[in-house]
């Protein structure tokens, strides 16, 4: 028995443990907390997240890897390497600048929303985006993967009293659980066929699965990659982002975003470059025409909202997002093609990064905006340099950013970097349609921008900006502003993104 025991590596599972700790520590902590001091709990969350964040330098020296397979270390549950620092850097970091826009919005809303509940709950779903990019099981990045969802649920819903905010919730969870058990079917199938679940075995035995059993595995993959189609918000599967977004508090949309996107395409990349690497004549070319519908109903969708008068910015950044998850899955399907599917995967990643902080900090001007009006409209930001000049400036260059315009540098940068992926890959097709679809975004993008500097209607409303709110339009700056001027930076650091 002695031989099943196994020494647990602390340090590898340090940043997810962490925000779980913290997150139960925070809801016993509630209990004992009045009214008065509950806003230390906020605090207390970001203190964890932080916490969490650092315990990524130390496992920078080398790969790590805990609860392995007995008699094959080399077959583990859990691997921190290279790629998956990257993502918990970026899922901890969102989560972080999520807070701290979260800080002003409980105190604002503080009878509406229970400030114990909100933090256990968006720390859990911290801690298993942390968890999934590390999983090298199917089971535990399904376990992961629900972790992470499960508390995004009442997250959206966590309004007391709100209908439009229990509405999104429920639509939220339907076509969530619909993707679970679509993914479980799907895992079901690939285990009977290959009677394992690590992700290394699952791609060695696949090859030589028995002809009475092809049909079943290729079942199998198809439904796993149609349960992570769901999460990822691919087309046809985007259905609940507009409602979802408007619907949940603004921190809630904005973590959403950039974490919930995170844990969707890292999950498609282990399942497809490390778990069906064999079966890329299959996910390759249906990826490559997820991507291709996703941009094109993403931005055709944000233009549409121009036709609607009082149209919602929140509304506005979520067809942005899944037209920027398009761009996101073209370097996943370019590795199916390509010879260097680890170039390829590094520019997914690359763009993940960018758009994580220019997303975040656009979603932390809307967030100031929206504390003076509450709907939230795109007619609200018109002379927004009127009442707060460095906000407008800074949600222009966010805008420009996504747009890929200068001086948004690491916008055209990541852009161009998932370009030559699929020019690389061989498939010109899908680089001219997001060609097409970035002149589409550039529309609305510079539309926003412009209204930011036309002269107001009315007297101009000056916007007072909390210290929490204040730290993370800063931070989103200094990294919008950072990459922008050294976009090689986080060019190389995907580039490290390597299994």
């Amino acid at each position: 028995m002695s031989s099943l025991v196994q020494s647990v590596d602390w340090l590898a599972i340090a940043p997810p443990t962490i925000a779980a700790a913290v997150g139960l520590l925070v809801l016993v902590a509630d209990l004992f907390l009045d009214e008065r001091h509950k806003a230390l709990l906020g605090w207390a969350s970001i203190a964890g997240l932080a916490a969490a964040s650092l315990m990524l330098l130390p496992l920078l020296d080398g790969e790590r890897a805990t609860f392995c397979l007995t008699g094959s270390p080399q077959v583990c549950s859990y691997t921190a390497d290279r790629f998956t620092l990257v993502i918990q850097f970026l899922v901890l970091g969102g989560a972080l600048l999520a807070a701290l826009l979260s800080v002003t919005a409980l105190q604002d809303a503080r009878k509406d929303v229970p400030e114990g509940e909100f933090w256990f709950l968006l720390l859990s779903s911290a801690a298993g985006a942390a968890l999934l990019p590390a999983s090298r099981d199917l089971a535990t990045l399904v376990v992961a993967l629900e972790v992470a969802s499960l508390p995004a649920f009442a997250l959206v819903g966590i309004r007391h009293g709100d209908k439009k905010s229990s509405e999104a919730a429920l639509k939220f969870f339907l076509s969530s659980v619909t993707a679970t058990a679509v993914s479980l079917m799907g895992i079901s199938f690939v285990y009977a066929s290959t009677g394992t679940l690590y992700l290394t075995q699952v791609a060695d035995r696949i090859q030589h699965v028995s002809g009475q059993l092809h049909t079943l595995t290729q079942t199998g993959v198809v439904l796993t990659l149609v349960g992570f189609a769901f999460k990822t918000a691919a087309v046809p599967f985007h259905f609940w982002v507009p409602d979802t977004y408007v619907g949940a508090p603004l921190p809630v949309a904005a973590y959403l975003s950039v974490v919930g996107k995170a844990v969707g395409f890292s999950g498609l990349i282990l399942v497809t470059v490390v778990a069906l690497p064999s079966y890329s004549d299959a996910w390759g070319p249906a990826l490559a025409a997820l991507a291709a519908l996703t941009m094109t109903v993403g931005n055709v969708g944000a233009l549409r909202q121009q036709a609607t008068r009082a149209y919602s910015a929140v509304r506005l950044l979520a067809w942005s997002s899944v037209g920027q998850a398009g761009y996101l899955l073209v370097p996943i399907a370019a590795a199916a093609y390509s010879k260097d599917a680890q170039k390829a995967i590094g520019s997914t990643v690359a763009y993940a990064l960018m758009y994580a902080a220019v997303n975040l900090g656009a979603f932390a001007v809307a967030a100031l905006v929206g504390r003076t009006r509450t709907l939230n409209r795109i007619t609200d930001y018109r002379g927004l340099h009127a009442s707060n000049p460095l906000a407008a400036l800074l949600l222009a260059f966010f805008l420009l950013c996504l747009a890929g315009l200068p001086p948004g540098i690491i916008g055209l940068f990541a852009k161009v970097t998932v370009f030559s992926a699929a020019v690389d890959a061989g498939l010109g097709w899908l680089a001219v349609v997001m060609a097409v679809n970035v002149v589409i975004a550039l529309f609305y993008y510079l539309q926003w921008t412009a209204l930011l500097f036309r002269a107001p209607e009315g007297e101009p409303e000056k916007h007072r900006v909390p210290a929490p709110l204040t730290a993370a339009l800063t931070l989103t700056a200094v990294l919008g502003v950072a990459l922008s001027g050294a976009p090689q930076l986080v060019l190389r650091f995907a580039a490290t993104a390597l299994f």
